[in-house]
């Protein structure tokens, strides 16, 4: 854990010097900069993430790259001095752009342990490539922008647009995106399949955040792209995420392995230090139909016990919180007539020597 908080540290540190230095500056401050540092915040958490992470997942490899390859296609288009210039660099922002919503769909799909067929990614890929056929395709075609022109304003280069008519299927694109990732997250905490509760928060806000400047940008004209900065918290929440994902892993594969230790060697021949505790034949037979009677998920954290696996590596395994453990515990110990752990453990021992 104390490596995990030391590699969000380093992801998030510059992200807060970056928006310390953007709520401090002058209204001078160059636009072509601040996509210059958003261009270098992504590059970060992407070079952060291909160094730190061993077990690198496909989908993550995508996000990082798409926002880096966004917030390069916003810098360039900046600095550019000639209408082809600008239209390469809108090009390759949108290259990003398509990608991005994909990728995050994938990685809350894994997230969230859903399920879905080997074909969805290949299709998904194709509708990404023919939206970004047609998101490049001004200065070839007229079907996005209708007429697209260029100037350059207080120094910054801009693309005077007139939009065409597919240019709403973009739109619809993106919304269809949001809508389902929203719908996915939404199913996941109300089944509670996300990985922890903290997961699932990150990838709440993550998805909001794009969403709601993404409207912002719609409705309210803006000299400089707040998605460029909204992007680089996503992906810097989206890192956060792959470390959860991946200290959870750690802590199942220990499950495992513990769980794989006890198989091997009977539980009978394994030392317990608990003091003798006196048991009755009633308290034996309450013992007894308190197991019959336990749920499925008491029981597997009544089995848990018996194989001395620690609180944390049950909660890890069973996907719970500290809270929900003691709820279990208390109807585990009510139906078992004992009143802790260590007596569950001494009363199994003491049955399993009698039979």
């Amino acid at each position: 854990m104390k490596k995990l908080n030391k590699n969000l540290s380093s992801v998030m540190v510059p992200i807060l010097l970056f928006f310390a230095f953007t709520a401090t500056a002058s209204k001078t401050t160059s636009v072509s900069a601040a996509y210059a540092v958003c261009a270098i915040l992504s590059l970060i958490i992407f070079a952060t993430y291909l160094f730190l992470v061993k077990k690198r997942s496909v989908w993550f490899t995508v996000l990082f790259f798409s926002i880096t390859i966004v917030n390069t296609g916003y810098f360039c288009l900046s600095i550019s001095t000639t209408l082809e210039e600008a239209l390469l660099a809108n090009r390759i922002a949108y290259l990003g752009s398509v990608l991005l919503p994909l990728s995050m769909l994938f990685i809350i799909l894994n997230a969230t342990n859903i399920k879905y067929k080997a074909w969805l990614p290949n299709i998904l890929v194709i509708l990404s490539a023919v939206i970004f056929a047609i998101a490049a395709s001004p200065g070839y075609s007229t079907v996005y922008y209708k007429k697209v022109s260029f100037e350059i304003i207080d120094g910054v280069a801009t693309l005077i647009k007139e939009y065409g008519p597919l240019h709403k299927i973009y739109y619809v694109y993106l919304l269809g995106y949001f809508a389902v990732m929203l719908g996915l997250i939404t199913r996941a905490i109300v089944k509670k399949t996300t990985e922890t509760t903290t997961h699932a928060i990150f990838l709440t806000i993550a998805t909001f955040i794009n969403i709601l400047v993404w409207l912002i940008e719609q409705f309210i004209s803006i000299e400089f792209e707040i998605l460029s900065v909204s992007y680089v918290i996503c992906s810097a929440m989206m890192l956060s995420v792959n470390f959860i994902m991946h200290e959870n892993q750690r802590l199942r594969e220990l499950v495992r392995e513990k769980e794989n230790a006890l198989k091997v060697k009977p539980y009978e021949d394994l030392e317990i230090n608990t003091e003798q505790i006196p048991v009755d034949n009633e308290q034996c037979e309450m013992f007894c139909a308190g197991v019959e009677a336990l749920t499925q998920t008491e029981r597997k954290i009544y089995d848990s016990y018996i194989k001395r696996i620690t609180t944390k590596e049950i909660m890890a395994s069973l996907n719970i919180t500290e809270n929900t453990l003691k709820f279990h515990n208390k109807n585990i110990y009510s139906k078992l007539g004992v009143g802790s752990r260590k007596e569950l453990i001494e009363i199994y021992k003491q049955l399993n020597k009698k039979h």
